[in-house]
């Protein structure tokens, strides 16, 4: 939060930037505040922000946040959607290379010293689907552009395209058809009723056993069981996960002992340039909010209805 508070003060030179480091500091500066921003924002603050115009959530989820409450008070909230995606993309596509030249097994024989020669692959002439056309799934497709690939998109509303050479929808007959023609399975989609569970027994069969999974979005959206299994069975090549179910993976699961699956910590959206891209929306949006267009702020979040019967009156 330091370097997050340092990047707004390059970025809004007449504006006070104050970075709370305790809990009675953040009472104390939330109460003269009309722009505050942070992982979470505790309820009882909202009693004391009676200034707050806007509070900007420093991550992509904000399920977290007292909503409602922020509702009632009449704060705008904003999320960081999109700062992540380079990253993520980044690793999407370095788990895909090193799939195809088995850059794994090169690991693993270094380690031994062993000059032993093995088959690798080409990612030339793959199919790649990307599930899901956010931010993420569209820095994805940005970076595949440099391969001689194929690629199909899958989203809630096909009929908007995307950048891939084919969209589909999350419909399970062409759902599956894809999959059946898919080498790369990158899941950048969000959990939701639709997505949970997407990616169970039936799809991982439906996957040519020389497939690749790479989930870089939740762990939800995939059965972790019936991924075992598939693996087991080498119905698939390998898996590489940056997230799981549950999270964090136990130790002793059998998933950290299999040689063609890659498992990180959640970490895909990690970079250095991580509280530069936060504050860069922060900044624009405070811009905004002086000029006045503060229903054009960037990635701004629908709040539920709020009471407004004398018994419950908003702020």
């Amino acid at each position: 939060m330091t370097a997050y508070a340092d990047e707004l003060r390059d970025r809004l030179p007449d504006h006070e930037i104050v970075h709370a480091k305790t809990p009675h500091e953040e009472r104390e500066y939330v109460a003269d505040a009309r722009v505050a921003t942070g992982i979470g924002l505790d309820q009882d603050l909202l009693s004391d922000a009676e200034r707050l115009e806007l509070f900007a959530v420093a991550s992509s989820g904000y399920g977290h946040l007292p909503l409602d409450a922020l509702a009632r008070a009449g704060v705008t909230v904003v999320n960081a959607a999109g700062i992540h995606a380079p990253g993520i993309a980044d690793q999407a596509i370095g788990c895909c290379l090193m799939f195809a030249r088995r850059l794994h097994e090169g690991w693993s024989r270094t380690r031994k010293a062993e000059w032993r020669h093995y088959q690798a692959h080409e990612f030339t002439d793959s199919t790649v689907t990307v599930v899901g056309l956010g931010s993420i799934g569209r820095a994805v497709v940005d970076r595949l552009t440099g391969f001689p690939v194929d690629t199909i998109g899958v989203r809630y509303t096909p009929e908007k395209g995307g950048p891939t050479d084919e969209v589909i929808g999350f419909e399970e007959v062409a759902f599956h058809d894809a999959l059946s023609r898919t080498d790369y399975l990158v899941l950048t989609t969000p959990l939701t009723d639709v997505t949970r569970g997407l990616v169970g027994e039936a799809e991982l069969a439906t996957l040519q056993p020389h497939a690749v999974l790479v989930n870089v979005c939740r762990g939800g959206v995939v059965d972790t069981d019936a991924l075992l299994r598939s693996l087991q069975k080498e119905d698939l090549r390998g898996a590489a996960l940056d997230v799981t179910d549950p999270e964090p993976l136990p130790p002793d699961h059998p998933l950290w002992r299999m040689e063609n699956v890659l498992i990180t910590p959640h970490m895909g959206g990690h970079t250095p340039r991580h509280w530069e891209r936060m504050a860069d929306i922060l900044a624009e949006n405070v811009e905004r909010l002086d000029r006045g267009e503060d229903r054009d702020l960037l990635n701004r979040v629908s709040l539920p209805e709020v009471n407004t019967s004398p018994e419950n009156p908003e702020r």
